[in-house]
Order: structure tokens, then sequence, then C-alpha cells
């Protein structure tokens, strides 16, 4: 019997840092060839990741470009994608989340009649502008696909109220797979910044904020929040990794830059990405991958939007909606700062997002999906 030709498609470092590991999961399966295409939405941060997990697409449509906009990623990626399905003549693509990169991949795989497995499937707000334009991107998708791989049953039960019941399976989330690989007790980091940080002694807080419904004023008030949280506790110091966005970029410099302990780096590697997150105090962020991997390394997460996809952490007590206000921003950075009880009870809190074998899941539902096993795998059920 032929092996399973299986292509996994993703652009960006977040989507690859999710991906990474199931493509090596895939590896691992004797019936299963697996290709990997690349689209760079995200070029410099995509091969750093590709790099930590020693990667090597099998098709790169290099699309990035300077101040691309979401027309130009999405019809790129669209015509690549031609080329490439053409070419390596795939029996099912996986696409993860919610980017341009994952609409535009599930679209070309439709054109050509090819399955859809959908990776991290299931994640609403129901704001079809926030985020933006992660929300529609996603719901597009789940109108394509053929299976839907839920990080939780929440996520399952968000597709079954559209109507959607066949193709479902409850897999934890594949962040947690790539944790396991890249945090080490014994880890040094390139950078001398990153490695001469008072850890033991200081409140170290990592922030990231790169989302396209905070560019304006919600960014304006978060950078001003963060420079307040610096300018009034002398024992917290704040580690800005900045995104390449040229918005980003022109934000930070305004409001952050030569603020007191406020360390502004460029984007990180994944595997020193992870390895910092491990060691902070606390983590503030308007990334959707960073609510997951903290709470699984203990750490309390502030949320830098109004509301989030992923209201499990949320309702286990390991993150808290911070908003885009800066007082509230403050307000709340202040008591995890001062409360260790308050403190405590997010660090402590459990991790719903996974036990580290959700690409083992997904492999296995591929197999049962194209009669290659006979047991349809088990549902992630949680701690």
């Amino acid at each position: 019997m032929e092996k399973l030709r299986i292509l996994s498609v993703f652009g960006t470092r977040p989507e690859a840092i999710k991906m990474a590991p199931l493509v090596r999961e895939l590896q691992s399966r004797p019936e299963i060839e697996s290709l990997c295409c690349v689209t760079a939405q995200h070029r410099q941060m995509l091969d750093s990741v590709l790099q930590v997990f020693h990667l090597k697409p099998d098709w790169d449509l290099d699309i990035m470009t300077p101040r691309q906009t979401l027309s130009t990623i999405t019809s790129k990626c669209l015509l690549g994608m031609d080329e490439a399905i053409d070419a390596l003549k795939p029996d099912m693509i996986l696409v993860h989340g919610d980017t341009s990169t994952t609409f535009a991949g599930a679209l070309s795989a439709f054109y050509h009649q090819v399955p859809v497995g959908h990776v991290e499937a299931g994640l609403r707000t129901y704001d079809k502008y926030s985020p933006f334009p992660e929300e529609m991107n996603r719901k597009l998708v789940s109108a394509i696909a053929d299976l839907y791989f839920c990080p939780t049953v929440n996520n399952r039960e968000n597709l079954r109220r559209e109507g959607i019941s066949d193709g479902l399976f409850v897999t934890g989330n594949t962040v947690i797979d790539a944790l396991r690989t890249t945090v080490r007790p014994d880890y040094r980091f390139s950078s001398p910044v990153l490695n001469g940080l008072p850890y033991e002694t200081r409140k170290i807080c990592l922030v990231t904020c790169h989302r396209r419904e905070n560019y304006g004023e919600p960014m304006r008030n978060i950078m001003l929040a963060l420079r307040q949280i610096a300018e009034e506790n002398e024992d917290v110091e704040l580690v800005y990794p900045v995104h390449l966005s040229p918005v980003v970029r022109e934000a930070v410099d305004k409001y952050l830059r030569g603020a007191p302990r406020v360390h502004l780096i460029d984007p990180l590697p994944a595997d020193e990405m992870h390895n910092l997150m491990a060691r902070c105090y606390l983590v503030l962020t308007d990334s959707g991958g960073l609510q997951e991997e903290a709470p699984a390394l203990g750490k309390p997460v502030l949320v830098l939007r109004r509301e989030t996809e992923r209201p499990e952490a949320v309702e286990a007590g390991t993150v808290r909606l911070a908003g885009v206000e800066k007082a509230d921003i403050v307000r709340m950075a202040r008591e995890l700062i001062d409360s260790p009880d308050a403190y405590g009870a997010m660090a402590h809190a459990v991790n719903p997002y996974g036990d580290g074998h959700a690409c083992r899941r997904i492999a296995d539902a591929i197999l049962w999906h194209f009669g290659r096993t006979a047991v349809r795998p088990e549902d992630y059920a949680g701690k």
C-alpha cells in the first residue's frame, strides 16, 4: 500500500512552532510521507523556527514583501499553492489556526479537491473583526475542512453548534508538544542581555504586542501602561522582543525607547522564547500562542486584548483579560507584582491545553480517517 502524502502548510512563526512537532511526528510514521510547504508570510521569523526544529521545507513560496497587505498575502499564497499542489500531489493538506496562509492554503486545497485537516480548529470570539483577520480566517477554514483537530472540548462544541458533526477530534494543543523539546534548565541564550538578566532577584516580565486590531489608540495605551509599570516598580524589568511590523516598531520607539528597566530586543527564536518564558515572572501579551504556552510553564498571563478565543485559560485561572486601557493594565499588573496570593493562584492553576501528546493523536486520527488503522483515537479529556 502506498504511503499517504500529507502536506503541512504554514507561513508564520507561531504556526511553525505549533506545526513543527506535528511534521516530525508524521515523519516518524511508516504509513505517511510527510511533506512541508512554507509560504514565508513572515520570512525571517519563520526561518528561525525551521532552524530550531531542523526542518527543511519541500516547497517554499517565499511570498513576503515589505508592508504587505492581507490581499497580497492571500493572492500570492493562492497562486503559489497551485504549483505546489500540482507538483507534490498530496492526499491531504494540513493547515494551522487562523492566519492568511491558513485560509489561502485551505481554499487552494478545496480548489484542487484535496481534503483539509485543520489543526487548532474551533477557536472563536464571535466578533468577526476581533481578532482581525483571524476570526474570519478560522471560520472560513471550518467551512472547508474535512478533519478538525480541536485543542479542547470547548473548541469542539463551538463547531458542533455551527452544525459541524463529522471529523471532530479533541487532541490538546501541539504547542505543548513543542515545549517538551525546547525548554531545558541548563539552557544558555545567545544574547548576553538575556543571560545577564537577574531572574532570581527581580521580577522579569515578558511582553509581546503586535496584533492588527491593537494598532492605533489601543497600542498607544498598552505602551504607556508598560512604561508606567517599569517606572513604578524598581524590582521589575520588562523584556520585549519587538515584532518586525513597522507599525509596531514605530509605536515601541515612540513610547518605550529609553524607559528604565525596559529591554527592547529583536524577535527571538522559538527555543529562546520558550526558555525566557520558563524563567520569567509574568507574561503580558496580545498573542494567542503565549496564552497556551505560558500556563504550561506556570507563568500567569495578562492578555492585552478586549476578548480571547481561548476562554478555557480564563476559566482555569491561568489567564486574565487586561484589555487595552492603560489604567486596567497597570492595575492588574500591579496586583500580580505586589500580591503573592494573587500571583500564586494563577501560577498554580491547571493548564487546560494538553499533555504533550497532541501530535500523536492527530497522526492517529489521519491514519484512521484513511482506513490505515481500525481504532479511532481517544479524545484528549483534559487534566
